[in-house]
């Protein structure tokens, strides 16, 4: 789960695999840290807490990259209620391309899932004379003990979203971690938040992968564009 600074000398002396504190801020659109410092000397098997924390972050990314798809990959097919508990099948949108997302409806952080559901929400302004046609669109929560049928259909009010064409998954937590891991999507509890991997993904009309961009750093703009070239391919 990648984190903003502000000011790039905090980043300065910082080497990979170094231990740091820091404080996270956050306001209406966006979050970064200021504070950042370094803990001169930690050692995980000092602290039986932290090691046992890190064996199972190191588990459940393993987990999520042990099967995850490479492009053009064909996607196997899954089946996972959404927001009205409707049981939607990803085969349902054989020959339309399909740009899904993952999230938690329960995210703080704006700058996180909120932004890449606004992303779909952007291309559902854009392409709107094509959804349902050539564009599907899918909101997958990884948090569906949570993220429960009635909890994505108000997640899909606040993006006003054409449940026509925009469907918000949720499921039973083995079925939906196993979708999660086709993509490379990770997420645990720390500290009463779910940290996680941010993924988009863009599937085409043959079924088959066409992209998987990790993080929040592109534009709308690269999003959409990219959409459109695999629309019309």
């Amino acid at each position: 789960m990648p984190f903003h600074v502000k000011d790039a000398n905090l980043l300065k002396g910082l080497e990979p695999g170094a231990k740091v504190e820091f404080t996270l801020l956050v306001d209406r659109g966006s979050s970064w840290i200021e504070q950042l410092r370094t803990v001169e000397f930690w050692s995980p098997e000092r602290d039986p807490e932290q090691a046992r924390r890190l064996g199972l972050i190191e588990s459940i990314i393993g987990r999520s990259t042990a099967n995850q798809l490479k492009v053009g990959q064909s996607v196997p097919d899954f089946s996972l209620p959404d927001q009205n508990n409707r049981p939607v099948r990803l085969s349902e949108f054989a020959g339309e391309v399909v740009a899904m997302n993952f999230v938690y409806t329960r995210c703080p952080l704006p700058d996180y899932c909120f932004r890449l559901s606004n992303n779909l929400a952007q291309l559902q302004k854009r392409f709107r004379a094509q959804l349902g046609k050539d564009l599907i669109l899918l909101t997958i929560t990884f948090d569906p003990v949570h993220d429960t049928p009635a909890a994505m259909l108000k997640y899909s009010r606040i993006w006003n979203a054409d449940l026509k064409a925009w469907h918000f998954l949720t499921g039973p937590r083995g079925e939906v971690e196993r979708v999660c891991n086709l993509f490379g999507v990770a997420a645990w509890q720390d500290e009463g938040i779910l940290t996680h991997s941010l993924h988009t993904a863009i599937i085409d009309r043959k079924g088959k992968l066409a992209a998987n961009i990790e993080g929040n750093s592109y534009t709308v703009k690269q999003l959409g564009d990219l959409v459109d070239a695999i629309i019309r391919r």
